[in-house]
C-alpha cells in the first residue's frame, strides 16, 4: 500500500489522540474504513503519537504536500451535492498558502496536547495560546467592580444585587413542558433567516434532544452528510433570554451551518479531508465557537432582543426585551471573568471549592451554576477550553463588524485568529 500523505497522517493522528481522551475528537465524517483501522489497533503510546505529531509539523515546515486520501477511497472529483452552486474555484492551487498555515495551526495544537499527554508541564496560559492561537488574560478587579456597578443601575428591585439579579433570572426560567415547543419555534425562525442571508445546503437537518448530566448547556454533535443532533442540558433550569443565542450557537447560523457549508464547499468540492475532522485544542474550535456566540447577532441584528420576546411571546415565555438587553450588556465583561477561575485552578492550583465561591461572587450567580462553571473548567477535555468563548467572540465580533460577507468566510472557509487580526 503507498506510504501515507500528511493529511492521512494528521487524520490518524487526531484519530489516535481521541484514542486517550473523550471528546477530543469532536465530529469526524471522513472515510469510515480509516476510522475504523484506528479503533482496530492497539491504544498508541502517548510518546509514539507525540513523535508523530513532530514529524507531522517538521513534514508540513519542511514543504511535504498534504496530499490525499485516494487510498482510502476519496478521490479529487467529489459531487458537492444537490442545490449547491458556490463560486466556481477554476484555477485555485491545490495547496495554497493559506491551506497550509490552517494546518500547521491545527498541528501545533495536536501537539500541544501530545506533550501534555506524554507527561509533559505546559503553563496554563502557554497550553491556550499553542492550542488556540491567542494568550489568555486575567480580568482585572476593577473591571468586574465596573459591571458590578452597571448592574446595579439596571437590574430591577432592592436589595442586594446578587438577590436581585437571581430573583430576575428565575423569573425568566423557561417551564420544562415548554421547553421542546420552544427550541424548535425558535430553529425554524433561526433556520429561514440563516437560509436567506448566507445559503444552506439542501438536505442539511438538526435534530433536537434534551439531555442531562453534562457539563455544558449546549453541544452540537456533528454526524457528517449534513446532519446534526443537537443536545440541550437542563442540569440547571433553561433562562429564556438564553434560549435563542443557544440554538443559534448550535445550529443556525453556528455550528451546524459552519459545518454543514465546510462539508460541502471543502470536503465534498475541494477534497481537504482536513476539515472532516474537528479536534479539541485546535484553533479550529476557538473560532467555531467565537462565530456561533455572534450568531444571533449575525442573523437578527445587534437588537435580537426585540425579535427573539416576538417570537416566545405566543409560547407565553417571559421575555422583557428592554430589560434582558441592559443586563446583557452590563454583564457581558462577567462571562470574561471566567479566565480568572481558569488561572486559579491551573496557576495559582486554588482548591477547586474556592474557585467556586469566587465565580458567585464575581459572576453574581448561585452556587449551582458556579459549581457547573467549575466542572466544565475541570473536565480534562475542556480546562483551557473556556478561552474559545472570551478571546472568541470579539475577535469575531470585531472582525466581522456587521457585515454579512465576512461572516460568511467564517462559516465557509478554513481561517485562523491571526487571518482575522490581520483583518
Amino acid at each position: 500500500m503507498a506510504e501515507a500523505s500528511l493529511l492521512e497522517r494528521y487524520l490518524t493522528l487526531g484519530l489516535g489522540v481521541g484514542r486517550h481522551i473523550d471528546g477530543f475528537v469532536d465530529a469526524y465524517y471522513g472515510p469510515p474504513a480509516l476510522a475504523e483501522r484506528v479503533a482496530a489497533e492497539p491504544v498508541p503510546a502517548p510518546a509514539a503519537l507525540l513523535a508523530e505529531a513532530r514529524a507531522a509539523l517538521a513534514g508540513l515546515d519542511g514543504g511535504e504536500p498534504i496530499g490525499g486520501l485516494s487510498r482510502w477511497g476519496a478521490g479529487t472529483d467529489g459531487d458537492p451535492g444537490p442545490g449547491w452552486s458556490p463560486e466556481a474555484l477554476s484555477g485555485e492551487a491545490a495547496e495554497p498558502d493559506s491551506r497550509r498555515a490552517w494546518l500547521r495551526g491545527q498541528l501545533v495544537g495536536v501537539l500541544t496536547t501530545c506533550r501534555i499527554l506524554a507527561g509533559e508541564q505546559i503553563d496554563y496560559a502557554d497550553e491556550v495560546e499553542a492550542c488556540y492561537g491567542v494568550r489568555p488574560r486575567r480580568v482585572p478587579e476593577e473591571v468586574i467592580a465596573a459591571a458590578h456597578r452597571d448592574l446595579d443601575e439596571v437590574v430591577p428591585g432592592d436589595g442586594p444585587l446578587a438577590e436581585r439579579l437571581l430573583a430576575w433570572r428565575t423569573a425568566l426560567v423557561v417551564p420544562p413542558e415548554l421547553l421542546e415547543r420552544t427550541v424548535l419555534s425558535i430553529a425554524e425562525d433561526l433556520r429561514e433567516r440563516t437560509a436567506r442571508m448566507f445559503g444552506l445546503p439542501e438536505g442539511e437537518e438538526v435534530d433536537f434532544e434534551i439531555v442531562t448530566n453534562k457539563p455544558w448547556s449546549g453541544f452540537n454533535y456533528y454526524l457528517g452528510g449534513l446532519r446534526s443532533r443537537v443536545a440541550i442540558n437542563v442540569d440547571l433550569p433553561v433562562l429564556s433570554y438564553r434560549l435563542a443565542p443557544l440554538v443559534a450557537h448550535e445550529a443556525y447560523p453556528g455550528h451546524h451551518t459552519e459545518h454543514s457549508r465546510k462539508e460541502i464547499g471543502l470536503v465534498r468540492r475541494r477534497r481537504w479531508f482536513e476539515e472532516s475532522i474537528f479536534l479539541v485544542g485546535t484553533p479550529q474550535c476557538l473560532l467555531a465557537e467565537g462565530l456561533a456566540d455572534l450568531g444571533i447577532e449575525a442573523v437578527v441584528g445587534p437588537n435580537h432582543d426585540v425579535v427573539v420576546a416576538e417570537q416566545l411571546r405566543p409560547l407565553g415565555i417571559s421575555y422583557d426585551p428592554d430589560s434582558v438587553a441592559a443586563v446583557r450588556q452590563a454583564s457581558e465583561a462577567l462571562y470574561a471573568a471566567r479566565a480568572n477561575a481558569a488561572f486559579r485552578l491551573y496557576e495559582d492550583h486554588a482548591d477547586p471549592e474556592t474557585v467556586v465561591d469566587e465565580v458567585a461572587r464575581d459572576e453574581l450567580v448561585d452556587r449551582p451554576r458556579a459549581e457547573k462553571a467549575v466542572e466544565f473548567l475541570l473536565d480534562p477535555t475542556w480546562r483551557s477550553y473556556i478561552s474559545c468563548y472570551i478571546e472568541g467572540l470579539p475577535l469575531c465580533r470585531r472582525y466581522v463588524a456587521g457585515r454579512p460577507e465576512r461572516f460568511t468566510r467564517l462559516i465557509s472557509e478554513q481561517c485562523l485568529p491571526a487571518d482575522l487580526l490581520a483583518g
